[in-house]
Formats: C-alpha cells, structure tokens, sequence
C-alpha cells in the first residue's frame, strides 16, 4: 500500500480513537459497507500502516502513576555495547519508550514507575547490565497532554 486515500484517512482517525470499533460501525462512519471496511483495514494491517489493535491504560490505576524520562549517554559507541544495550531495554517492563536522539545526550528513556524507590531499582537494573556514560532522570509533575493519535491531514 503506497497511498493512503481520504477514506483510508478517516479509517485510522476513527480507530485511532477506539480501535474497538464493531466493522458495521466503522464503516458507517466512513461511508463504506462492512465487507469494503473490512477490506480496507486488512490491507492497512497487511502494509503495517496499522502496527497493532490495543487498548491504552490508566499507569494510575494499575499502580504505576510516575512517568519518569531518562537522559542517557552511551558508556561507549561501538556495536556491542548497543546490542547489550538494546536486549537490557527490551527486558525491563517498565520501559514504554526509548529513542535514540541527536544533540548533547544519546538516548531517551520513558518508563512508568510506582514511586521513587521503583525507579531506583529500575536505574540499578540498567547501570547493572549496561554502562552509562551518564543517566539523568526528570519525573512528570503534571501531564498536560498525552496522546497516541497521530494527525492524518498532513497529505
């Protein structure tokens, strides 16, 4: 799938914002039958467009209410450190996000943690297996605004 048409468009704005979606209602609200929807959104999954149907928790509510970022440089620059890197990011739960990033600091880590003493053993985890050139943590005082939904009038 190579172009994404105004049809395609408002399938993934709606399912963006509930990908629990029945097709009858999807298509409803795109303007197609449900067999064309459903056509649709398999070619959208097939062409990874649509990486994954999930649904979005509250971090409160199942006891992790600290988001925390991580600002971490490299301990070295070769391969082997970012192959142990990496397989160490990918064990930690609480990671949700890391990028690689230009400028003063080599990664960004965003985890969700229960409290303080939960990001401690989480920074302990990472020094453990990785060496850090320097890790720096700024924690979420208030969240303004936080969304998966990505704007899809931009074409």
């Amino acid at each position: 799938m190579s172009i994404i048409d105004d049809i395609d468009r408002r399938i993934l704005a709606e399912l963006q914002r509930d990908a629990s979606l029945a097709l009858d209602a999807l298509g409803t609200r795109v303007g197609l039958s449900r067999n064309a929807c459903w056509r649709r959104v398999r070619a959208l999954e097939s062409a990874g467009v649509i990486r994954a149907r999930v649904a979005l928790l509250d971090p409160a509510r199942i006891g992790l209410p600290l988001t925390v970022f991580m600002q971490c440089r490299a301990g070295a620059h070769d391969a082997a450190w970012l192959d142990t890197f990496a397989r160490t990011i990918g064990t930690l739960p609480q990671v949700q996000g890391v990028w690689r990033m230009s400028g003063d600091l080599d990664y960004l880590i965003r985890a969700q943690v229960a409290d303080m003493a939960d990001y401690d053993r989480l920074y302990r985890a990472l020094i453990a297996r990785v060496p850090m050139g320097d890790v720096s943590a700024s924690f979420v005082m208030e969240e303004i605004r936080a969304t998966t939904e990505f704007p899809l009038n931009h074409a």
